[in-house]
C-alpha cells in the first residue's frame, strides 16, 4: 500500500524519537520515498545524519533554509508529499497542529501540506490524560487527521501507563491499512454517520440511578466499521461505555436521556445516517434528590414517581428529511411482533431487533444475533457472530437505503 508513496516523517522532541529511525527504515523497505523533517528538540535525541543515511535525502531542520535553486524547502516538501506522518507526536506538536500554529519548521510544513496526516502520539500518561491534550486530539480528529492511540506499557519515567509509542511494525501495519482503505471501495465515503452507544442513567439522588446493562459494545463496533467503510463518524457514548474508543472518529458524551436527546438533535441535521444503538431509559424520576436518600425507620417501602422521557427515536422518525434512521429493539419476548410494532410506530427506515434474554448475545456480550426489519420488506436474519461482523451486516444493508 505504501509502495512509491512520497512520505514526509515529522520527528519531534520525545524520547521515542529513536524508534522513528526504525519506522523510517521500514517505510523505505516498503518501497516508499521518505523525507524527514525534525524539530530542534528532536535533534537532541537523535542526529539528522542518522535519518539522512537511512533515507538518502537531506533532513530539514531549519525553517529558513533555501536550496541552490532558491526554492523554499518547507513549501516544496509540503507540496511533494502524499502522506504526512508525525512520530513521535508530542503534546506540544499536537497542540500546534490542532490550533494552526506555525512557529518552527515542523509545524509550518505540516500547516502547508494538504496531504493526509497521520499522527502517532507518545508522551507521559498524565500529559496524555490532560483535558487540554484530549481537546486538541478531538480537534485533530474533527479536522480529518488520523490518530493512532498510544500503547499502554513502560514509560521513560520508569512506570507503566498509557502514552508509550506503538512499535514501528504496528505503525506500518496501521498506515498500510489506513491508506489501503482510502483507496478501496468504501460505500460510506462522504457520508456522516451518527451513532449512539451504551445505556442512559436517570438519577434518584447524587449516588443512585435507574439504568440498564448496556455496555455500548454494539455501538462502538458500528462506529468502527462505519469508519472503515469510509464514513465520517460521530459516536455519542454514555457513562456506561468503557470500551476503547476507535480512532479517527468524533466522540461526544451524554449521561441522561435528556442530555442524549439534546446532543442527538444537534448532530442530526448534518447526518446522513443515524443509528440509535443506545439503550435509552423510557422513564425518569419526577424529582431528583439533592442529597443521598436515607432509609426511613418504620417503613419497608419507597415509592418513586416516574415520568416518561422524550422518545428520541420517534422524534428522529418524525423529523427526518434526507436521513436514514435506524433504531434498535432489545426485547425479551415476542421479538418480531414487538419489533414490527416499533418499526411502524417510530417511522424508522430500519429496526435492528435482538433478543437480549439469550445467553451469549445479550447486554455486555461480545457476540450478537439480530433481525433487520424494513417497511414493506422481508426480515433479514444475521446469525450469531462477533459484534463487528454484525455491525458490518447492518451497515451493508443500510447502504442501499442511501441510494
Amino acid at each position: 500500500m505504501l509502495k512509491n508513496k512520497k512520505i514526509i516523517v515529522f520527528v519531534t522532541g520525545g524520547i521515542a524519537a529513536y524508534k522513528a529511525v526504525t519506522l523510517v527504515r521500514l517505510l523505505v523497505k516498503q518501497g516508499a520515498q521518505v523525507r524527514v523533517v525534525m524539530t530542534q528538540s528532536a535533534t537532541e535525541f537523535i542526529t539528522p545524519l542518522t535519518f539522512a543515511t537511512v533515507t538518502k535525502h537531506q533532513v530539514l531542520t531549519d525553517l529558513f533554509a533555501t536550496d541552490i535553486q532558491g526554492t523554499v524547502p518547507h513549501i516544496e516538501w509540503a507540496d511533494w508529499a502524499d502522506l504526512a506522518v508525525v512520530v513521535p507526536a508530542t503534546a506540544n506538536i499536537i497542540a500546534k497542529i490542532a490550533n494552526g500554529l506555525a512557529d518552527d519548521v515542523v509545524s509550518t510544513t505540516i500547516l502547508a501540506t494538504a496531504a493526509p496526516k497521520y499522527v502517532i502520539p507518545a508522551m507521559n500518561n498524565h500529559m496524555w490524560d490532560n483535558p487540554a491534550t484530549q481537546r486538541n486530539l478531538a480537534l485533530l480528529v474533527a479536522d480529518g487527521v488520523h490518530v493512532l492511540e498510544p500503547a499502554v506499557g513502560l514509560l521513560a519515567e520508569g512506570y507503566s501507563g498509557k502514552g508509550r509509542m506503538p512499535e514501528p511494525d504496528a505503525i506500518v501495519a496501521w498506515l498500510n491499512a489506513a491508506t489501503g482503505m482510502a483507496q478501496a471501495d468504501q460505500p460510506l465515503t462522504g457520508k456522516h454517520v451518527l451513532i449512539t452507544a451504551g445505556g442512559t442513567r436517570e438519577y434518584l439522588d447524587p449516588v443512585r440511578y435507574l439504568g440498564n446493562e448496556s455496555s455500548g459494545k454494539m455501538g462502538v463496533a458500528l462506529a468502527t466499521v462505519a469508519r472503515d467503510l469510509g464514513a465520517q463518524v460521530t459516536l455519542i457514548k454514555t457513562a456506561s461505555v468503557h470500551e476503547t474508543m476507535p480512532t479517527d472518529i468524533k466522540i461526544l458524551t451524554a449521561v441522561t436521556t435528556a442530555e442524549l436527546a439534546q446532543v442527538v438533535k444537534q448532530e442530526f441535521v448534518t447526518s446522513d445516517v443515524v443509528i440509535m444503538a443506545a439503550a435509552v431509559a423510557d422513564y425518569r424520576p419526577v424529582t431528583t434528590a439533592t442529597q443521598k436518600l436515607k432509609k426511613t425507620d418504620g417503613t419497608n417501602h419507597l415509592t418513586v414517581d416516574l415520568v416518561k422521557n422524550e422518545d428520541i427515536l420517534q422524534y428522529l422518525g418524525s423529523y427526518k428529511t434526507h436521513q436514514v434512521v435506524v433504531g434498535f429493539a432489545a426485547e425479551t419476548n415476542d421479538l418480531l411482533a414487538n419489533a414490527t410494532n416499533k418499526l411502524v410506530k417510530k417511522q424508522v427506515d430500519m429496526l435492528v431487533a435482538n433478543d437480549v434474554s439469550q445467553v451469549g448475545i445479550g447486554f455486555g456480550s461480545n457476540e450478537n444475533a439480530v433481525t433487520l426489519l424494513q417497511p414493506g420488506r422481508e426480515p433479514i436474519q444475521l446469525v450469531q457472530a462477533s459484534k463487528e461482523q454484525i455491525a458490518h451486516g447492518i451497515l451493508t444493508n443500510i447502504v442501499p437505503l442511501l441510494n
